[in-house]
């Protein structure tokens, strides 16, 4: 009897130690969970959903036009933000009005149809032009949103990881949810 018991521990300390061997890595390295903070991205994501982060992907591609990231907040690393990029490295984006137009590196421009967006959203003007490790961001609830218009670029090293998997509500589970087909409108 005694040795079935000193087994049974073994057997629980060996499969805990395989656990953590196992989900450390994946855990620090290959997905995060995030928990939505706010209404920035409402309706996309509501307050108090729970999404799960890729960190990996972003060490072999670079964060692409329309994607929702998690990021450190610049003016405070020890917070976190979710917002979807609209500048990519190198473009100008200007804001006016009720649109966002980027000027590519090639010299074209291109307006955003943001067509996830529920309502127009008057921008006051605004011009910025990326560096080569730079991105802009919004949040898709622009009134509430604390996002690049106020802080400026997002330097690439403060991106964790993009969003690819909404586990909460569970009447809303989804895999890269809030990832419209994004066209541009010449």
């Amino acid at each position: 009897m005694e040795q079935e018991a000193k087994q049974t521990i073994f057997d629980i300390i060996r499969f805990a130690f395989i656990t953590l061997i196992i989900v450390i890595p994946v855990r620090a390295y290959v997905a995060q969970p995030f928990i939505v903070s706010g209404e920035s991205m409402d309706p996309t994501y509501k307050n108090g959903e729970y999404l799960v982060i890729d960190e990996l992907s972003y060490h072999f591609n670079t964060p692409e036009r329309g994607e929702i990231v998690v990021f450190r907040y610049p003016e405070d690393p020890s917070k976190f933000f979710i917002k979807r990029v609209i500048g990519l490295p190198g473009e100008k984006v200007a804001l006016s009005y009720d649109k966002v137009i980027i000027t590519g590196i090639d010299g074209k421009n291109q307006t955003l149809p943001e067509n996830y967006l529920d309502k127009k959203f008057n921008y006051n003007n605004l011009e910025v032009t990326l560096k080569a490790d730079e991105y802009f961001v919004m949040g898709d609830n622009r009134p509430s949103s604390l996002d690049s218009r106020m802080w400026g670029p997002l330097p690439e090293s403060f991106i964790k990881g993009r969003v690819i998997a909404r586990l909460l509500p569970l009447s809303k589970i989804s895999l890269f949810p809030g990832y419209p087909e994004i066209e541009t409108a010449e």
